[in-house]
C-alpha cells in the first residue's frame, strides 16, 4: 500500500469520552447513521468537523469540485474503508484506514467515500473553503441516492467488494 500519511499541519482539538460517547449515541439514535461535530465557525476557510459514524451508514460516492478541496482524513475510533472510484463507477482502489491516528488524503475532484467497518467510527476531517451547500460536492449519478431503495444493495456490494 502506497504512504497515505501526508503532512497535516494542524492541531486536532481534544474531544473528551464523554463527548465521544455523547455523539457516537447521536449517531446510533439518527436517521443516517452519523452525525457530525463542527468545529469552525460559519463562514471559514478551513473546515474542521468529527464525523460519527455506525457501520450501516451509507454516504453515497460524491466529489470535491475546487482545486483547493483537498480532504483530509484522520482515524480517532473505529476503522474504515475508503474507496476511490472513476468516472464510470468502477472502484479505482480501497484503503483500509484501521489504526488510532492513522491520516488519509482525499485528493479535489476525486469520486470517493467510505464505509465503516468497525461498529463506529469518529473520523476528524478538514478542508480548505468556505462552505457552500449548493458548490460543496458533487454527488455520483451513478449511485443510488442515500434515501433511495437501492442505498442499501449499494452499501452492501461495497461492505462485500473484494480487491481482484
Amino acid at each position: 500500500m502506497e504512504n497515505l500519511n501526508f503532512n497535516f499541519d494542524y492541531q486536532i482539538p481534544e474531544l473528551s469520552e464523554e463527548k465521544i460517547l455523547e455523539y457516537c449515541n447521536k449517531a446510533k439514535s439518527s436517521v443516517r447513521k452519523r452525525i457530525p461535530l463542527v468545529m469552525h465557525k460559519p463562514g471559514d476557510d478551513f473546515n474542521q468537523v468529527f464525523n460519527f459514524v455506525c457501520k450501516d451508514s451509507y454516504m453515497r460516492p460524491h466529489l470535491h469540485p475546487k482545486k483547493e478541496m483537498i480532504e483530509k482524513m484522520h482515524l480517532i475510533k473505529g476503522s474504515f474503508r475508503l474507496f476511490f472510484f472513476n468516472d464510470d463507477s468502477s472502484i479505482l482502489k480501497f484503503y483500509d484506514i484501521s489504526s488510532k491516528g492513522q491520516k488519509v488524503q482525499v485528493p479535489s475532484n476525486t469520486w470517493h467515500t467510505y464505509i465503516i467497518t468497525s461498529d463506529i467510527s469518529v473520523i476528524f476531517e478538514t478542508m480548505v473553503g468556505k462552505y457552500d451547500p449548493l458548490t460543496w460536492k458533487k454527488m455520483a449519478d451513478w449511485a443510488p441516492d442515500e434515501n433511495h431503495q437501492d442505498s442499501n444493495f449499494y452499501l452492501k456490494q461495497l461492505k462485500d467488494f473484494k480487491n481482484n
